[in-house]
């Protein structure tokens, strides 16, 4: 099958990383290993970033002229031409990056239409938010299967599905086989966290960090930070009281994605503090290496790390919970890896791609 897969969030080969990004990458690897022809036509891409609300009736206008060419170049091929379609597969929509591309063309072209993650928030239905609500709401009514992939979507999608439509649960998945590889052993144990430098959740995840490592101060170990971004500075102003007396917390900035295997094995447990959390693409990778994962439990964590099985779930936002679990594990390296052994058969039984794959074969049969 020709799937044309649409990104309105983040392009596959965006060069910001992100959990977006490398599931938009998964997506389109798994679409190849079932055998599909994968096509990203330019006609089909957005503009990056995440537009103001304000911006949205502008948008709206511009998306329909685009899907009118799009739908007139379509028609105007041959019918073996490598640009036409059978599927059109977007990957992320919500309020804050709409699809406004998917409905209008799939529905002029009669082809199935695909969404997987889909969110819908009643919230968002008045103020500056309704317009990306509206068109999230008209792409959910026009799509003929959702893959759902946190558990927290499942009833918002599900109540603005048309009859006949199909919600199908795709676990977060990744290709766990790169980072099969001994673990470290640490003395002291290394703390490793992974996790864009911007406002907002993320922002808040590390002032919890820095609070919950704060309290950690009278016991050995270091940590480690990967990651960039324009709210950088005020992480190392956050971390420097624990670098008074020697570096403790490290920076290591953005590191290429295929080096994080290495960084992941040097390491003995994963901490993340989870503030708005949809999942975290980095829970999978901290665990298919083998790491025990201490994170809070918010949105879609507890559906990537199984607590008490392959780490510690604490209340979100709780530093000083946070940094009990920590020391907990710290204190106790048999149970570090007990944990350790069992986080790295949980990703690859129930989230590596090869799971992942077999059941989006079975979803796209729903449609076809």
């Amino acid at each position: 099958m020709r799937v044309l897969l649409h990104t309105p969030l983040k392009p596959p080969d965006s060069p910001v990383a992100s959990g977006d990004r490398e599931m938009a990458r998964g997506l389109r690897r798994l679409l190849r290993r079932l055998g599909h022809r994968v096509i990203e036509p330019a006609l089909s891409r957005v503009p990056p970033g995440v537009p103001a609300p304000s911006q949205h009736l502008a948008l709206e206008r511009r998306a329909r002229a685009q899907a009118a060419r799009l739908i007139g170049r379509w028609r105007a091929l041959p019918p073996r031409h490598p640009e036409r379609f059978d599927l059109w597969f977007t990957y992320h929509c919500y309020y804050r990056k709409p699809d406004w591309l998917g409905p209008i063309v799939s529905r002029a072209l009669g082809v199935p239409y695909v969404i997987a993650e889909a969110s819908h928030a009643a919230r968002r239905a008045q103020g500056p938010t309704r317009l990306g609500h509206r068109a999230v709401e008209r792409a959910l009514a026009a799509a003929d299967l959702v893959l759902t992939v946190n558990p927290r979507d499942v009833i918002g999608v599900k109540t603005r599905l048309r009859p006949g439509a199909h919600q199908v649960r795709l676990p977060p998945f990744i290709d766990t086989a790169p980072y099969r590889r001994a673990a470290a052993a640490n003395d002291p144990p290394v703390l490793l966290s992974v996790g864009m430098m911007r406002a907002r959740d993320k922002l808040d995840s590390y002032r919890v960090l820095a609070e919950a490592l704060s309290l950690l101060k009278h016991k050995r170990w270091r940590a480690l930070l990967v990651g960039d971004g324009p709210a950088r500075a005020e992480i190392e102003a956050l971390m420097a009281p624990l670098n008074v007396d020697g570096e403790r917390v490290g920076f290591l900035g953005a590191v290429p994605h295929a080096e994080l295997p290495a960084i992941y094995a040097a390491a003995d447990l994963y901490l993340w503090p989870a503030i708005n959390e949809a999942y975290g693409m980095a829970f999978l990778e901290a665990q298919a290496a083998g790491l025990p994962v201490v994170a809070g439990r918010t949105g879609g964590v507890p559906a990537v790390v199984a607590d008490g099985v392959s780490g510690l779930l604490t209340p979100v936002g709780d530093a000083a919970a946070l940094a009990a679990a920590v020391a907990r594990l710290i204190d106790d390296p048999a149970a570090r890896r007990r944990l350790a052994a069992a986080a790295r058969r949980y990703a690859s039984v129930h989230h590596d791609e090869a799971v992942a794959a077999r059941a989006l074969a079975s979803a796209l049969r729903m449609v076809r």
